[in-house]
């Protein structure tokens, strides 16, 4: 089986595709960001780099029986400013689009971030099939909700595992990071997932000024996170901890260590713009080779 990856990141399909037992034969990827091509490299180091997906060619590839892509969220994301196809980054959609029809291949395999129905209906148009909606949290610590375009038959939503972030942490407590007191002039507000804090009641929402509850779900890593949490057995006491590395890998049910031959700052931005391996795994599950 041959696979082109646009957009790859670091790679989560590609993890996917080994844990459900799929073996690839060559796998192309299109990326452009150096560290996170490291990061697939350092894993997967048989991957072809194939660097700008609008210099791809059809015809200077083999055979390619499954097409796969996160194309670039940022017009459609609702926390960005809604340029929706104007936003270069998020047009690049359209090099998705043109890749599987110069191709052809048996399956192709699409995924975005939540959006307007009109931007949506406009990539079903193009697809020419309708997304399936699938939260992470389904499977994962994680709540992140995100649309797949397929013609891979017969997804169903999977069954929720109850995953929580209690069940992703470290059990050596001693290598994690140290507990933070959320300082006494910002005005922590109490959810019944996570607590919020504002300095000066300033209205600021950012989720940089968030600590989830470990019986909780976290937020979706972006990447900018600075993903925390905060232990049990100081609800009361309003201090919280970074996840380590480790941990916030296993929100995106990515391998223990996957991403650790980049610096902490790049390791959170390549898993930020992952995918959660668990999710794409179930949806690859019904390929047919």
């Amino acid at each position: 089986m041959n696979v082109l990856s646009l957009f790859d990141g670091m790679s989560c399909g590609q993890i996917a595709l080994r844990n459900i037992g799929i073996e690839v034969d060559k796998y192309f990827a299109c990326e452009i960001d150096k560290y996170a091509m490291e990061i697939t490299q350092h894993n997967f180091p048989n991957t072809i780099q194939l660097g700008d997906v609008t210099k791809v060619k059809a015809s200077d590839l083999p055979k390619i029986d499954l097409v796969i892509g996160g194309s670039p969220c940022q017009g459609f994301s609702f926390n960005g400013k809604q340029l929706n196809f104007n936003d270069p980054r998020s047009a690049l959609f359209f090099e998705f689009e043109r890749l599987v029809k110069e191709i052809n291949p048996k399956y192709f395999f699409l995924e975005n971030v939540k959006m307007k129905q009109e931007y949506e209906d406009v990539i079903s148009e193009h697809m020419g099939v309708r997304p399936i909606k699938i939260n992470s949290s389904l499977l994962s610590a994680q709540n992140r909700e995100r649309l797949y375009w397929t013609n891979i038959p017969n997804i169903e939503v999977p069954r929720d595992k109850g995953i929580m972030l209690r069940d992703i942490l470290e059990p050596d407590h001693e290598k994690t990071p140290p507990l933070t007191p959320i300082l006494d002039e910002w005005q922590p507000q109490v959810s019944i997932n996570y607590i919020q804090w504002d300095k000066n009641q300033t209205g600021h929402k950012s989720q940089h000024n968030r600590a989830y509850y470990e019986r909780a779900k976290h937020g979706a890593l972006t990447c900018g996170s600075s993903p925390k949490v905060i232990p049990f057995s100081y609800f009361g006491g309003l201090q919280y901890r970074k996840l380590t590395m480790v941990e916030a890998e296993r929100l995106q049910t990515v391998p223990d260590n996957y991403t650790n031959c980049v610096s902490d700052v790049r390791r959170i931005h390549a898993l930020g713009n992952g995918w959660t391996v668990d999710v794409i795994a179930h949806c690859f599950k019904n390929i047919e080779i």
